[in-house]
Parts: C-alpha cells; structure tokens; sequence
C-alpha cells in the first residue's frame, strides 16, 4: 500500500511537472508569434522644392523652426504654440507621410507626454523588473492588437514611431509602444472603478438650441496626473482618403476622442461600466477615428460601428449636420446599438447605457445603481431645463458647473459634478457652421477658442496670424479669479503629498492638515485622507472621527461609501478587542 501511494505520488509529479512545461511553452508560443503588425518601409526621405539658379529642384525636407511664431514646418505639414497655450497641427498626405510629418514636427513633444506617462507608471510600479514583466503582460494581451488597427493607421503610427525615443525600449519598440498607447484608453475604461474616466456630454437641437442648430458640449474627463494635460493639441488632418477633420487630444494620439470633420459629423466618447478585457480588440479611438474619417451621417457612423469589434463598452455621440440632429450609438464587445433619445431635440450622454437592448443588461444595472453616472445625467438635466434654448455661452456654464443637483456643495473636484477639475479638455461644436471651441488650461476653466473648420480646410490659413476666430473667444471661467480657486489647488497640491507621507508612515503637521481641512471643506475625500492619516499613526479614535465626517459628506460611488464603512468597522473592532 505504501509503495502504491509512493508511486501514484511519484507520477502525480511526473504530470505536474509536464503541466508547468506545457504552460510555460504554451506562454512562450504566444509570447514569441505575437505580431504587431509592424509595417515594413524603407526610410522616408520626403522632398519639397527648392529654388535653384533660374529653376527648380527638389530637395529633402527638413524641419523648419521659426521661434518668433513658435512655429514649425515639415514640407506642407506644420505645428505651432498658439497664444492659447494649445498645440495646432496641420498634416496632410498618405498614412506614412501623415506620421512621418507628426513624427518629425512633434519629437520633442512626443518624448514630453511619454515621459509623463511612464512616470506617472512608475508611480505604481516603481520596479524596473516589473515594468518589464508588464512588458510581457502587456504583449500577451495585446499579442492580435495590429489585427484589429485597420492598415492605414497602423502606418500612421508606424510613422511616427520613427521619431520617438529609444528610452524605452525595455517596455516595447517604439511602434509597439505607441500602438499599446492608444489601447491604454480602453483599459482605463476597464479600469473605470479607479475613476480614471468618466464624461458628460450633451446635444440639442430644435427647440432646446437658440438658433435651432445642432449644439454639442462635452467634458473629456480622462486623468492620469496634471502633466499629462499640459500639452493639449488640436490636429487638423487632410487625408488622402477620407473627409478632413480636426481631433482634440494629445501628441501622438492618432485616434479621436472629441473631433469634427468637414461633413459636419462630430464624434465624442464616454466609457461605459465594462468587464476587465481578457483580450486586445479594436480601440475605442481607433473605431471613431475611423468614423470621423469616412462617414458624413449618423447610418454611415453606425455602419462603421457595427463592423468592428470592440474589447470595451462606450456610447459614442455622433452629431450630425446633414441629419440635423444627434444620436448615441451603445456598443459593447457582445451588441451595437443605436439610441436616438427620449426626448425631443435632445440628447444626455453620461456613463451608462440608455437604450431598450441594454435595459437588463447586468453590468449597466450596476453601474446605474452603484455609480455617479445617474446624478451627473441628473444634473445636466437640470441645467439644460434652466438653461434653454442654449447657446454656446451657455453652453460653456453647463460645462464648468461645479455644483450638484440644485446647487448643492459637493466640494470641489467631486466626480458627482460635471466639472471634475480634472478634464483633458472640454469642446464645445455647432456642425452646421462648422465651428468648435475648445478649451484652454486649467481644465475647462480657461477661455475657449473658436475654429472655423470651412477656413481651416480651405487653405485659408495665414500662419503668421492666430488659426482661431478671436472674436468668437468664450472669456475664461471668473471662477478663476476668487479665493474659492485658489483653496482648489492647494487641496490639488496637497493631496499627493499628504498621501505620499501616509504610505511611508512619515508624521505631517498638524498646520497641514488643517489648511488641507480649509482648502476643501466640504469635499468627503478630504476627511478619508486625514483619517487614513491617523490611522497609520495610530490614533483609531481620531480616524473614526474624521472618516464619519466624510460619511455625512456627498460620496459619488457606493463603493467609495462602503470602504470608508469598512475602515470604521475594522478599526472600532480592532480597538475594542485590544
């Protein structure tokens, strides 16, 4: 009996072994044959004219740098510092050309936002051994990610993958990496329990807009620290194929998250409650580049939408020109569908799912009852009712209102507002006249600037001069201009720091915490941290005490309320017991 138990112990070790060898194959075969997709060129060596003598001859192009104008030029592509403080560029050509053009007029900013970007990883991840194990994660996931990237984009990339850094190259190549970059919006999506997304949106039409004309507003409420943000660009694109366009987001970023094309189409995106991707698909800003680029109506859109395969949740807002009107296609990785509204002439679009299709679906059943996203929705309800007909003024108050439901104090940077204060970017358009504003640092609270895509598009530009219509500037926010702003950033200021110091036990004046206390009084996060605080000092009483103030304060998430419960169970549990 006991040699027959050796033996069945002997053999189980035996199978054991053969099952971690399999696995360790298995990961290595999927690891070693993933592709990218990574288009093969020779160099680019793009030329421009040059006179020569009583002729002319073609030479390469090179990057033209001109400081007076902060201005840059790259063959017919061009990049320049506006006065706003936003980025502008203008290329134009085939999709090699396009990235090369981005590449070479924006390495320097290229390097800045992936710089930020790891950095704010390593915040997280401070080892360089697990970056690289999540380097190996990362290309186990997306291992079909170049499948999915339609080929005249994965060539855009490409292109400007030609100027980015080799600084990295322990996480990727720099085509691997920017191709990762634009699915690291979808998993932020997937990740949206963290808050690292969550937007509002809205269309009206008809009798809810003063001129009758389609009116768009939307807060891009994507967050992954300040630096991020410094750099905001708005692109301008004039394709081989496709309609032009113009797209609001960051260097590098060749997918689209709030833009507008010569069509009148307009496309903005909000995440919707999503399972954790167990596999790359098609990204979000990818798919409605796609849409910018090749459809002029709300069908065409849809059609677009429902031929590709997403590995998130998202209702995208497409505004239409030539429909006149407003529309919210609802895609998951399982159904696309589109949602026209339930009222006249307009259209609310926070971070849950509004149709018939997804009425029972049991993700967007909890996001609606555990998330901020119904009271956002609330809110914009309100301020439209209040607000209407809306112009783009009004339209602008909407988008900066930092207040809850009937002007109730939430406290500053609450995720139940719809201004967060910590959006990328926030644009309002009018597509039958073609015009958007987009907004200038900080957040939305700065003044928004006017484009006028019919002039953009139709060679009308005078680089010497401003590219948007001062006259149609919406001034900034006079929030600004009091005490209220100010305690804002001290609570910004101090919150990272405060937190910092918690995780290394390290104890904080007592002045601190009280001007943290005043900065944003009746924020609920403000008193978890100096609860958290006292905690790890070791003064339970003083915690409960702090933590039960930030219960009796607006919390956004049910979960966010339930792990400030579960602290002040755990620690009178702990102290009782002792």
């Amino acid at each position: 009996m006991h040699r027959i138990v050796k033996k069945t112990i002997k053999y189980a070790g035996y199978i054991f072994l053969l099952l971690i060898i399999g696995l360790i194959v298995g990961i290595s075969y999927l690891y070693f044959s993933a592709d990218m997709m990574q288009p093969k060129h020779e160099p680019m060596i793009p030329l421009r004219e040059m006179p020569y003598a009583d002729t002319i001859i073609m030479a390469p192009a090179e990057v033209i740098y001109n400081d007076t104008l902060d201005l840059r030029f790259y063959a017919d592509n061009f990049l320049r510092h506006s006065e706003s403080g936003l980025w502008e560029l203008f290329v134009r050509g085939d999709a090699l050309e396009r990235g090369d053009a981005i590449g070479k007029l924006s390495a320097d900013l290229l390097h800045h936002q992936e710089k930020v970007f790891i950095d704010q990883i390593r915040e997280i991840i401070p080892s360089d051994s697990y970056l690289k194990f999540l380097r190996f994660f990362i290309v186990l996931f997306n291992r079909n990610l170049g499948a999915n990237v339609p080929e005249e984009y994965r060539e855009e990339i490409y292109g400007i993958s030609q100027s980015c850094t080799h600084e990295y190259d322990f996480i990727g190549t720099p085509y691997e990496r920017q191709l990762n970059y634009h699915s690291a919006h979808d998993l932020g999506h997937a990740m949206q329990d963290y808050m690292l997304v969550g937007c509002s949106s809205f269309a009206v039409w008809g009798t809810q807009s003063a001129d009758s004309s389609l009116l768009i507003g939307r807060n891009f409420d994507f967050y992954v620290g300040d630096a991020f943000a410094e750099n905001k660009q708005v692109a301008f694109y004039a394709p081989e194929k496709g309609y032009k366009f113009a797209s609001v987001g960051w260097p590098g970023m060749i997918g689209v998250l709030s833009g507008m094309n010569e069509a009148g189409l307009t496309v903005t995106i909000n995440a919707a409650k999503s399972a954790v991707p167990t596999g790359s698909a098609t990204p979000i800003s990818i798919l409605t580049r796609e849409i910018l680029q090749y459809a002029s109506t709300i069908e065409e859109a849809f059609a677009i939408a429902e031929k590709r395969k997403t590995f998130v949740s998202e209702s995208i807002l497409i505004g239409s020109a030539k429909d006149g009107k407003a529309a919210i296609i609802e895609k998951s990785p399982e159904k696309t569908v589109l949602f026209t509204g339930k009222e006249p002439d307009r259209l609310i679009c926070t971070n849950h799912y509004q149709s018939e299709a997804f009425s029972e679906d049991e993700r967007n059943l909890e996001n609606i009852r555990t998330s901020d996203s119904p009271y956002r929705f609330a809110r914009l309800e309100e301020l439209i009712n209040e607000n209407q007909p809306l112009d783009t003024k009004a339209a602008a108050s909407i988008l900066r209102n930092r207040k809850g439901l009937q002007d109730i104090d939430l406290g500053l940077a609450n995720e139940m507002a719809v201004n967060q204060f910590i959006a990328h970017h926030s644009v309002i358009f009018q597509p039958e006249k073609r015009l958007m504003w987009v907004s200038t640092s900080p957040w939305q609270c700065g003044k928004y600037v006017a484009y006028d895509l019919n002039k953009v598009f139709k060679d009308y530009i005078l680089l010497k001069q401003e590219i948007f219509i001062p006259e149609l500037t919406i001034p900034a926010d006079k929030f600004i201009d009091t005490p209220e702003f100010q305690h804002l950033l001290t609570y910004k200021k101090l919150t990272p720091l405060l937190l910092k110091k918690i995780r290394k036990k390290e104890k904080i004046e007592e002045s601190v915490l009280k001007t943290y206390q005043a900065s944003n009084p009746s924020l609920y996060y403000v008193y978890e941290v100096i609860g958290d605080y006292y905690e790890t000092m070791q003064q339970p009483q003083q915690a409960i005490a702090y933590w039960q103030q930030a219960l009796k304060r607006p919390i956004p998430k049910l979960q966010e309320k339930e792990r400030i419960q579960q602290k002040i169970q755990k620690q009178s549990k702990d102290g009782k017991e002792s």
